[in-house]
């Protein structure tokens, strides 16, 4: 029904003239949306000390020692050596901090990346996994460049809690094999032949790296419970290593993984076991290894192979990055500038793999860590990155000790906090019928099949459903005259309908099909479309038919109640200024011309 405020003309405001210039400024590109450096800018604007300084550097210190095991441990997860993970850390991590839109936001290789960069890992070996974290950086620069940032936060919490969950069940699967020292030749691709494997493996479990694994669980379980002074990682992975170091020392037979000996480098044709102790040096991507072991090279028909990898990578980057800026907003009260934000990651990931790095974002823990630890700028976030390249400099050595079911172990709790078991659980308990679905499509596609099909289902499923919902609130209204308060009824000839809802492609020509079926007599017809807040293609389309239809009618058709997006769109599509059709500035205008069109037909036929 109409709602009383049309009697009043000082209401018409919704359909005024808007002039060329204001059209043409709502169309034209910029890039005042993109403030590299925004963060940084932000906080020496306001004031930067000692000591903010001394905070600073206390909490990059606090999560570069959570970072340096979690790194490596993400390498080893993706299938590469552990220290690519802390090159990535050193060179993306400050790069993204110095010229992010994030104040303290801490980036570099984090475990949601693991289910996309494995494959990639497998398949074209390491120089195909940091070629596509190049090209992810670059497709990170051009969203950016669009403005995508600001669209990543309509991606439903729905898609988000269960590709996440989906996630962190691949990662906790993967850890397996090491945490439980099995012996596995080669872990396949695809998910249910990984299990199947495990399964198979399960006889060849090694209780030495099992007792290690678990020791290390529990204390990073229970060690926060205690105090929070030292990091739970720092304490875990060192009581393993130390362990390790005494009881072999005691008894030979005790025997556990470790980075040592697994992992071993070159430097002039002498092998070491271990970690190098160098810092990342400048390399060309297509310079490194393939999965044949031979460099791999730089051809279109590599990047074409790697180009909806690197764009997942690209989509996950830019969702967790930005996902983690908010959750640091929200722990700091400070406001990031989405784009900034994701022009820093591009920077980062193109830059980061001309040194060895792959694929980097937003870590959600490391950042909650670096806020609790009292940070107060990007700064911090550079603290970190140098700590990381001191500790490859002077500890490799020692780091190289650490037991292989220890790194298990701690990703195997990153992928629990991941999961968000409870939040997940709640959602399924709570959540309208449609929601769940959503949300379990996700789930499974993320784990049977990979994460790009979970998210772009997903999305599809929740754009379509959502369609519909808005399709069902779009409609046209017959008002009859008993339900207008106006002091003279309308003219015999005149006819008034409400539009109400999006008019889009789910909706417009379902909508607009009921002005079909309008007498022989009406040779007026009043649209109010107060309520249509948006018009898109389809329903300019369905429109331009319906005044085409009665145009051959000789019906007059009057819109009021034109709002913004709406009159930007007829106006473009040429609508205005059509001889049968008229805008009105507001209700009691619009039937002040009806009435004069009624008496001009009168007048005429006598």
């Amino acid at each position: 029904m109409l709602k009383n405020y049309y009697l009043d003309d000082s209401k018409g405001e919704y359909s005024h003239e808007y002039s060329q210039t204001e059209i043409n400024n709502s169309s034209q590109p910029s890039l005042d949306h993109i403030k590299p450096a925004y963060a940084l800018k932000e906080t020496f604007l306001q004031g930067y000390n000692l000591a903010k300084l001394r905070s600073d550097i206390l909490a990059g210190l606090v999560v570069g020692i959570v970072a340096l095991p979690l790194s490596m441990a993400l390498a080893i997860a993706t299938g590469v050596p552990p220290q690519y993970g802390i090159y990535t850390a050193i060179i993306s991590g400050a790069l993204i901090a110095l010229l992010g839109g994030s104040r303290t936001q801490v980036s570099g290789p984090t475990a949601a990346f693991i289910v996309i960069l494995t494959p990639i890992a497998i398949k074209y070996g390491l120089g195909g996994l940091v070629l596509a974290s190049l090209m992810a950086g670059i497709i990170l620069v051009a969203f950016s460049l669009a403005k995508i940032g600001k669209f990543i936060e309509y991606i439903p919490s729905t898609v988000t809690t269960g590709f996440t969950a989906g996630i962190a069940v691949v990662i906790a699967v993967l850890q397996l094999k090491d945490f439980l020292g099995l012996t596995v030749k080669q872990m396949p691709e695809h998910f249910l032949d990984r299990v199947i494997v495990l399964l198979s493996a399960l006889p060849t479990t090694h209780w030495q790296d099992l007792s290690i694994g678990l020791l290390t669980l529990t204390i990073l379980i229970f060690w926060p419970k205690i105090t929070n002074k030292l990091p739970a990682p720092l304490m875990a992975l060192s009581a393993a290593a130390i362990i390790v170091l005494i009881i072999s020392a005691y008894y030979p037979e005790f025997t556990v993984v470790t980075i040592a000996s697994k992992f071993t480098y070159t430097v002039k044709g002498v092998e070491y076991a271990g970690i190098p102790r160098t810092p990342p040096l400048p390399l060309l991507p297509w310079s490194l290894p393939g999965a044949d072991g031979n460099s791999i090279g730089l051809s279109f028909q590599l990047i074409r192979e790697l180009l909806p990898s690197a764009f997942a990578i690209s989509i996950l980057g830019a969702i967790e990055s930005l996902l983690s800026a908010v959750i640091a907003d929200g722990m700091t009260d400070t406001k990031h500038s989405p784009d900034s934000e994701l022009f820093a990651q591009g920077i980062g990931n193109i830059v980061g793999p001309f040194f060895g790095g792959f694929a980097a974002t937003g870590a959600i823990a490391r950042t909650a860590t670096n806020i609790r630890s009292g940070a107060q700028s990007p700064i911090a976030s550079v603290t970190h990155a140098i700590f990381l390249l001191l500790a490859i400099l002077l500890f490799a050595p020692l780091v190289s000790y650490l037991p292989m079911a220890s790194l298990a172990a701690l990703l195997l709790l990153v992928a629990w906090n991941m999961s968000e078991v409870k939040h997940f659980i709640h959602i399924l308990k709570v959540a309208p019928r449609n929601d769940i679905l959503v949300l379990v499509m996700c789930f499974l596609l993320t784990v049977f099949f990979d994460m790009v099909i979970g998210v772009t289902v997903g999305l599809l499923l929740s754009c379509m459903l959502f369609m519909h919902s808005m399709a069902v609130t779009s409609k046209v209204k017959l008002i009859k005259q008993k339900n207008l308060l106006i002091s003279e009824p309308l003219p015999t000839d005149t006819i008034l309908y409400e539009i109400s809802g999006p008019l889009f492609f789910g909706a417009a020509q379902k909508a607009m099909s009921a002005l079909n079926s309008i007498g022989k007599s009406a040779k007026t017809v009043i649209l109010s479309i107060d309520s249509v807040q948006i018009i898109d293609a389809t329903g300019i389309i369905s429109l331009e038919s319906t005044l085409d239809f009665l145009k051959k009618r000789n019906v007059h058709v009057i819109l009021t109640g034109v709002r913004r997006q709406p009159w930007f769109a007829l106006k473009k599509a040429g609508l205005i200024g059509q001889k049968n059709l008229t805008v009105s500035t507001s209700f009691k205008n619009a039937i002040q011309f009806a009435r004069e069109l009624s008496s001009k037909r009168i007048t005429s036929k006598n």
